[in-house]
């Protein structure tokens, strides 16, 4: 079977592999489509936390069932769609037990901590597979990417009075941005590129996008009525700037991490103290957050064809991360056939 490799940093290789054998209790999938993410292009460039090279990326992913085990325990049957999630934990330690299994002591992430779904097939639970008819096979794979937004607005719990600023306005961003959208109009979004941001006010009717420049806080101040916003969102992952958007909180406020740096960040705690902020990290997502995602997007309530910038066969991935890596290329989110 045909998969591809992340060598080392700056290399990926198409290789043929031997198929892989059916796990007992699990199910065979053949990989239909597989979104390129901003975790990928960070393994790609060598600066993803939690990577280990040689690895097979992949993990925004829809598949097809080929094959069951006679001990799987699913409703499954050949031929069905499934959206895969990616994030494999035991459900045995205190994360799982509290319902937290996205942040299991000893989660392992698809295409992250071991490989992943860019290879023809796989074996894999049949615990973590979600129908999602009415969707295609393309929507499917940006189910999980979605999913991280949800999961973080769900965490932070807006009020439909609440402002709320995103910094940082690519496929994550906008999936914090769509979740939010349904709590709260007060919305801003933040970001560098006025191409994202235009995306954000076309696609999402979010009315207030601003360009991070220096005027930001007076700006911020104006839109807000001098209160500033009760809560922010990261989803840069970038030590500047998130170490400068708790600047834009009201007293009382919220700060939640979705973004993921590899480093240490420093924050003003006299100025943090003062305001009696709360700073909330939001990692990966759960089961429920899936199936809000399936049935919001079953109700059309996402521009699906307008987030998928880029649609390419797969054997295109070695070939162009760095096209896609590439803000002038207007990327929002790829996603690659391997039907063909």
């Amino acid at each position: 079977m045909k998969a591809i490799i992340c060598d080392k940093p700056g290399s990926l290789s198409i290789r043929d592999l031997a198929e892989p054998q059916l796990r007992s209790g699990e199910v065979m999938l053949q990989i239909q489509q597989v979104g390129i993410c901003g975790t990928d292009l960070h393994a790609y460039a060598g600066n993803q936390p939690f990577f280990s090279y040689p690895r097979i990326l992949g993990h925004e992913l829809s598949a097809k069932v080929i094959e069951i085990h006679k001990e799987a325990k699913t409703d499954l049957i050949a031929g069905d769609l499934v959206v895969v999630i990616p994030y494999i934990h035991c459900g045995q330690c205190f994360a799982c037990r509290n319902g937290k299994t996205n942040c299991c002591k000893t989660l392992s992430v698809y295409g992250v901590h071991q490989d992943g779904g860019m290879r023809e097939f796989f074996s894999y639970p049949p615990e973590l597979l979600l129908k999602a008819p009415g969707l295609s096979a393309p929507e499917m794979a940006i189910v999980e990417p979605l999913c991280i937004g949800t999961h973080a607005v769900e965490r932070a719990g807006i009020h439909p009075s609440d402002w709320v600023v995103v910094s940082g306005c690519g496929p994550i961003g906008v999936g914090i941005l769509w979740a939010a959208k349904a709590k709260s109009n007060n919305l801003i979004a933040l970001d560098i590129d006025q191409h994202r941001l235009e995306f954000c006010k076309n696609n999402l009717g979010i009315k207030h996008t601003l360009t991070v420049d220096e005027e930001l806080l007076p700006k911020l101040q104006e839109i807000t009525g001098g209160d500033m916003a009760q809560i922010v969102f990261d989803a840069t992952g970038i030590k500047g700037p998130m170490e400068k958007s708790i600047n834009y909180l009201s007293s009382g406020g919220q700060y939640v991490l979705v973004g993921l740096n590899r480093g240490d960040l420093t924050f003003n705690h006299p100025s943090m103290h003062a305001r009696e902020l709360s700073i909330l990290c939001s990692r990966n997502a759960t089961r429920l957050d899936f199936d809000r995602v399936i049935h919001r997007m079953q109700n059309q309530e996402f521009n699906s064809k307008a987030y998928i910038s880029h649609s390419e066969p797969y054997d295109q991935i070695p070939h162009r991360m760095d096209d896609w890596k590439d803000p002038k290329n207007q990327v929002m989110k790829v996603v690659t056939d391997w039907t063909s």
